[in-house]
């Protein structure tokens, strides 16, 4: 660590878990295993959406930046790091390095939020003004709500980076988690953190408000128009399509709401690295599982190309 007037680290040590030392090739084993599922499982639904025309549509074309440049960017910012230092004694991370994965997992994380509102959107749109589907979600539409969803998550990203590690690190170098995450980042600053937590509340309180209400008043007007449906046929039909999408949401947001927004212990640092895993890891892998396995439409697609192939 350099000392100048409070302290600029070059490096950080990344704690990990605690007890990590004695149970780290179960864990080692564990979160490789998890990894390995989230590439093959989100690359094979990519490859799934492009390769197959039926899936060509709105929805996956959302989930395709969902799978492809989200869930896989932002699992990939923390777990490689994660399983080399189970296996290495080192267990240090750059200053650069720990401002990139911060940036780059927040970026991706905040992007994942407002993609799934879009999500929400195409799917109020599919069932309540079936009609208009085709012009309301056209591909320029799509396209300009991906991008939308990039520069927010960029945004938010950039500035919470810039104000956290513009401060200085005198308490110790040492992160008490498994990655870059900037509460435990901002614990270690010697200097006034007041306004870069309220800018990290700000943000992420106005992230979750803003997309958090889209999908709920989406679905307040799917649900009434699912009711006017006369044949449970036709109910269960409509309501199936969003099935998938409605299980990522509650995962990915409450999981999300309790690491950012519950009252911070000491006693709750190990169960926010546990809601961390969740969210940073275990949920990139069940996406595609989600996906494909409550989807008829992805079903489907898996048999024909299965057919294909064999």
């Amino acid at each position: 660590m350099e000392q100048n007037n409070g302290t600029k680290g070059t490096e950080f040590i990344l704690l990990g878990f605690a007890g990590q030392h004695k149970s780290w090739p179960v864990l080692f084993i564990v979160f490789l295993v998890t990894y390995v599922v989230t590439l093959v499982g989100n690359i094979g639904m990519i490859l799934l959406i492009k390769i197959e025309a039926s899936l060509h549509t709105p929805m996956y074309f959302f989930l395709q930046n969902l799978e492809e440049k989200v869930d896989l960017c932002y699992a990939t910012a923390i777990t490689p790091k994660m399983l080399q230092n189970f296996v290495w004694t080192e267990h240090s991370i750059s200053f650069i390095g720990c401002m990139v994965q911060l940036l780059t997992y927040g970026a991706f994380a905040t992007s994942d939020c407002y993609i799934l509102a879009a999500m929400a959107v195409d799917r109020y749109v599919a069932i309540c003004n079936p009609l208009r589907y085709p012009t309301v979600m056209s591909q320029r539409v799509c396209i300009q709500l991906v991008i939308g969803s990039y520069f927010m998550g960029f945004l938010n990203a950039s500035v919470n980076t810039s104000f956290t590690f513009q401060l200085n690190f005198c308490k110790s170098n040492k992160i008490n988690h498994f990655f870059c995450d900037a509460p435990p980042i901002l614990a270690l600053s010697c200097s006034s953190i007041y306004f870069s937590i309220m800018l990290l509340a700000a943000f992420v309180g106005f992230n979750l408000t803003c997309t958090v209400s889209v999908v709920i008043f989406s679905y307040v007007f799917i649900l009434a128009a699912i009711l006017k449906i006369s044949s449970a046929a036709g109910r269960k039909k409509a309501f199936s399509t969003c099935a998938s999408h409605l299980t990522a949401v509650t995962l990915f947001y409450g999981t999300l709401s309790y690491m950012y927004l519950h009252h911070r212990t000491l006693e709750s640092q190990e169960q926010e690295k546990l809601a961390s895993v969740f969210y940073g890891i275990v949920i990139p892998m069940f996406n595609p599982l989600i996906y494909s396995l409550r989807n008829q439409d992805v079903r489907e697609a898996l048999k024909g190309v299965g057919k294909q192939c064999f």
